[in-house]
């Protein structure tokens, strides 16, 4: 299995999601990750028949980077827990084409707030007027990492988990995700976009030990603006130790 797994123990497995590969198997019966890490269980501890993994969150299709699965109901339950009650800590990373980043006045070096009323039609999330009976408020934060003149590199955190929030949110902000074709982007980035889990820490559901991942930034959002990834790195989990929260 080529999925780089970070831990594994009998009750979760952390790995890095690969981009263009589905999170969970849809009607399209494409490979996803829940059915590739369930074939390297069954392989690896001889279990026959069904193996049970517990899928607590997602990852879009194009989107990478570092996700936690259950391997017992129990744990499963647990996680889930965690992530409803907004206890699990989760940060991507996204390099945005700035298509109105002087018309969008933003705090720099700091984290800046964005709320929305979205709602979903056919495969894509919309940014919608307060009283729209389906809209659904969507908050998130960003921190400004790294800008140019069309491109600016934001580490992200979801106070809201919607479908497709943060490609929705930035490209009605300042500029869709590069590579997201979906949301106005006219870059080819082939079946990836350059939108990244790069950080995940929660409570074990067992013994309770806060666990925390980090996943390297990939080349796709860096060398556009010519980025040391190290120093991105640093700067990144300073940002995050120092404020884990938006506060």
């Amino acid at each position: 299995m080529e999925t780089k797994i970070y831990y594994e123990d009998n009750h979760i497995i952390v790995i890095e999601k690969q981009p263009g590969l589905l999170s969970q198997g849809d009607i399209s019966g494409t490979d996803s990750l829940l059915e590739i890490l369930k074939d390297y269980i069954r392989e690896k501890y001889n279990k026959p028949g069904n193996v049970f993994l517990g899928l607590v969150h997602r990852l879009d299709l194009p989107v990478s980077g570092v996700m936690v699965f259950a391997r017992t109901s129990k744990s499963a339950q647990r996680l889930s827990e965690q992530f409803a009650k907004k206890t699990v800590s989760k940060y991507y990373v996204a390099l945005v084409e700035a298509k109105r980043i002087r018309k969008t006045p933003y705090k720099p070096d700091s984290w800046n707030r964005v709320e929305n009323y979205t709602f979903r039609k056919g495969d894509r999330t919309f940014i919608a007027d307060k009283g729209r009976n389906d809209a659904k408020l969507s908050t998130l934060h960003f921190y400004p990492l790294h800008s140019t003149d069309s491109l600016v590199l934001v580490l992200i955190k979801l106070e809201t988990g919607r479908k497709h929030q943060i490609r929705a949110q930035m490209a009605n902000l300042m500029g869709p995700v590069s590579g997201d074709k979906k949301y106005g982007s006219t870059t080819e980035m082939g079946n990836t976009i350059a939108l990244h889990s790069c950080f995940l820490s929660f409570n074990h559901p067992t013994t309770k030990e806060r666990m925390s991942f980090f996943s390297e930034i990939p080349g796709r959002l860096l060398k556009p603006a010519e980025l040391d990834r190290n120093k991105i790195r640093d700067r990144i989990m300073k940002i995050i130790s120092h404020s884990d929260g938006t506060g």
